[in-house]
């Protein structure tokens, strides 16, 4: 019971803070640029998108083969899609439909950062349960790697005008699955590598969609110059070396 407690506690620090410390960057970005908030979709983007195919998809597949995961990844394409065509794109903020679409892909970025942080909840409440330094090894890498993914998630929303404090709560929202995963991992101990490597391929094609959809087109239309690409290839060369820690 013990570890069931501390596995709940360590999922939920861990994701409320690693998502909550990128949403706080909304209070410190007044009034940011359009070429800064450019580079910063750009660059969260890249790093989603290396985070996705070097460590994510490459771990699905080791686990469970690739026709598991390429299901993974087609049922996450498709919530995403189905809840793409069910939040109108409407004026949430009374500030035109352009601040509106930022927000729309604020929130989509939020849904599949939640997502994706139930199945490595389950991999610190079972790494837990396993092995007490790898499930707090865990717990560090993926804390750390979920700040840019807070902050590409408040990024689009501060453009469409959304206010920072609501903005901060959303981002500390999106963490908290990472709790519930932490406390299933814990409660079944040994997981099945089927249900993790599905679990897993279906958050990156959650990610893959919006990034490729959403998050990388809209640095390029806040910002056409070069340093929105600029930023994704930082962001991509920073996924690397994270992945290869």
């Amino acid at each position: 019971m013990d570890t069931v407690i501390t596995s709940t506690l360590l999922g939920f620090v861990v994701g409320v803070l690693g998502t909550g410390a990128g949403g706080a960057a909304a209070f410190v970005l007044r009034k940011p640029s359009r070429r800064f908030m450019g580079t910063i979709l750009g660059l969260s983007g890249g790093l989603m998108m290396s985070i996705v195919c070097f460590e994510l998809l490459p771990k699905a597949f080791e686990m469970a083969g690739l026709t598991v995961s390429i299901a993974g990844i087609i049922l996450g394409v498709g919530l995403v899609t189905l809840v793409d065509l069910l939040v109108p794109d409407r004026d949430f903020t009374r500030k035109g439909i352009q601040g509106s679409s930022y927000i729309r892909t604020g929130m989509l970025l939020g849904l599949g950062i939640a997502i994706h942080n139930f199945p490595e909840g389950l991999a610190i409440g079972s790494g837990l349960a396993a092995n007490t330094y790898l499930g707090f090894s865990l717990a560090f890498v993926i804390g750390f790697h979920n700040m840019p993914e807070g902050i590409a998630m408040a990024a689009p929303m501060i453009i469409g005008g959304y206010s920072r404090v609501k903005i901060f709560l959303a981002t500390v929202l999106a963490g908290v699955p990472m709790g519930l995963g932490a406390l299933a991992g814990s409660l079944l101990g040994e997981i099945s590598p089927l249900l993790v490597s599905l679990c897993l391929s279906f958050a990156g094609g959650t990610m893959l969609f919006i990034t490729c959809g959403e998050l990388i087109p809209k640095s390029q239309s806040i910002h056409r110059g070069r340093a929105s690409a600029f930023g994704i290839i930082i962001g991509i060369i920073a996924g690397i070396v994270l992945s290869a820690f």
